[in-house]
């Protein structure tokens, strides 16, 4: 019986190593595909990255932001045109998964225009949603 136990043990831990590490890279593919449409002046693109839902929570310097629309429309407000995009790097320093379908995602951002280099951290609360992670809450600073 001991034996049986400690292999179920094993077989559970694995699953949640694998599960993770595909999740993941999930993330990591959805922070890439932000960054690439970012970087070709296409923010509706990059906003698939966020859950399109009144429950989205968008934290700046000007506060909390609440909406997908409203979220989109303040970024097309404060970046009409590639030159105030710039280009997007992000350095991801950690990702945490809270449960199975909730993950914490610590990095940084780094944005080179012609006439400056804004730079920042963020804080992202990502949720799989229909199997498909999505950001639900974003505090960027």
């Amino acid at each position: 019986m001991k034996k049986y136990l400690i292999l179920f043990l094993v077989i559970c831990a694995f699953r949640v190593a694998a599960q993770t590490n595909s999740d993941q890279q999930e993330i990591r593919s959805l922070l890439e595909n932000q960054r690439a449409a970012w970087n070709k002046g296409d923010i509706k693109t990059y906003m698939q990255g966020y859950t399109k839902s009144d429950s989205l929570l968008f934290v700046g310097k000007s506060g909390p932001t609440y909406g997908w629309q409203k979220t989109l429309d303040n970024y097309k407000k404060s970046y009409p045109d590639q030159a105030a995009m710039g280009y997007l790097t992000f350095g991801i320093k950690k990702i945490s998964f809270l449960s199975k379908d909730v993950a914490f995602v610590l990095g940084s951002w780094n944005l080179k225009r012609e006439q400056d280099e804004p730079k920042g951290f963020f804080t992202l609360i990502i949720k799989k949603n229909k199997g498909k992670w999505e950001i639900a809450v974003d505090h960027s600073s």
